[in-house]
């Protein structure tokens, strides 16, 4: 079994944010069956290695380079390309294309089939991310109406949406990093979540969506948008209601009409099964066997299947529309 290296600009500072998070909880998970340490590009770091230094050793082939951070991919695979590099992929979207040779683990089904279209002849796997075991129904007395974080809200959920409910119901909006997120999901009898702005903004997509999740599995109803990574475990009408439904008022309506509600929400634990510790490093042992066998053959095998290139693309394109015309007119 090959080292893991997990890349990262660096771990604290201007680099905390939600990918961050969720890599080093991707480290950890690993570091259950195999040997995997952090590596900073950006900044150096205390008790952590740095990939200029590491890249001087003489032989590499026994670590495989874990590379995630999307704005600086097409960077780090020139830097790396005569390395073992494996991209885990969370937010896709990005303008960049993958050579065959470097895997693709992803965060969601949605990003699964984006990388199936965009990168048909590279190893793609789906390794969801982890939704930690503290984020669980405590069955305690909700006494906050309404919880927002502010960070990736819509203007119409800051400006418009949250000043109508302020004057129905209590409302908490917060702007700050919470130390007790599970704590907190388990005091609002009702979240609200509406990304799609934001990422459109960012000019990529949401990969997965980690908060309406996790405010599901504390028992907490959810109003979100159902971008991207989101639509693989939100289920309108089912677990959760779609924000920004054609009006502010039907907005207010409906969720005044979940708070109002006397009957406690709860999801299955089967529902969340998936996104589970257990599942995760099984799933994550599995992956990382067939890419070791994979690095293995890649020392003796270069790749030789075409790609969907653009020339490629253009050139079936063309013999599509000859076989046509030699159908109609040649018969």
């Amino acid at each position: 079994m090959r080292k893991l290296y997990f890349l990262l600009p660096g771990t604290d500072g201007k680099f905390a944010c939600g990918g961050l998070w969720a890599e080093l909880k991707a480290l950890k998970l690993a570091q259950n069956f195999s040997s995997a340490d952090v590596v900073t590009y950006r900044q150096r770091e205390k008790d952590k290695l740095f990939l200029d230094d590491l890249l001087k050793e003489k032989n590499l082939n026994d670590v495989m380079f874990v590379i995630s951070w999307g704005f600086h991919i097409t960077e780090l695979v020139a830097k790396l390309k005569q390395y073992n590099v494996v991209y885990h992929a969370h937010s896709p979207g990005y303008a960049f294309r993958l050579p065959a040779s470097i895997p693709i683990v992803t965060v969601s089904r949605y990003t699964l089939g984006y990388w199936g279209e965009k990168s048909s002849n590279s190893l793609i796997y789906y390794l969801p991310n982890q939704i930690s075991d503290e984020f669980q129904n405590l069955g305690l007395e909700r006494d906050i109406d309404v919880l927002v974080q502010a960070r990736k809200s819509s203007e119409y959920l800051i400006k418009e949406l949250i000043p109508a409910l302020k004057k129905r119901c209590k409302v908490l909006v917060v702007d700050s990093y919470i130390e007790d997120l599970p704590g907190l999901f388990n005091r609002a009898k009702v979240y609200l979540y509406d990304s799609a702005e934001y990422w459109v903004q960012q000019g990529v997509s949401e990969g997965f969506g980690l908060q309406p999740m996790e405010a599901l599995a504390c028992g907490c109803q959810v109003f979100s948008s159902v971008n991207g990574g989101l639509a693989d475990y939100l289920d309108p009408g089912f677990n959760c209601y779609k924000i920004a439904g054609y009006s502010q008022e039907y907005d207010v309506q409906r969720i005044l009409k979940v708070i109002d509600s006397s009957g406690t929400f709860s999801l299955s634990e089967e529902f969340f099964a998936e996104y589970r510790t257990e599942n995760i490093i099984k799933r994550f042992q599995v992956i990382l066997d067939e890419l070791n066998e994979f690095f293995d053959h890649k020392i003796q095998q270069p790749s030789n299947i075409k790609s969907l290139t653009r020339v490629r693309m253009a050139k079936l394109l063309a013999q599509k529309i000859y076989g046509k015309l030699r159908k109609k007119y040649f018969k």
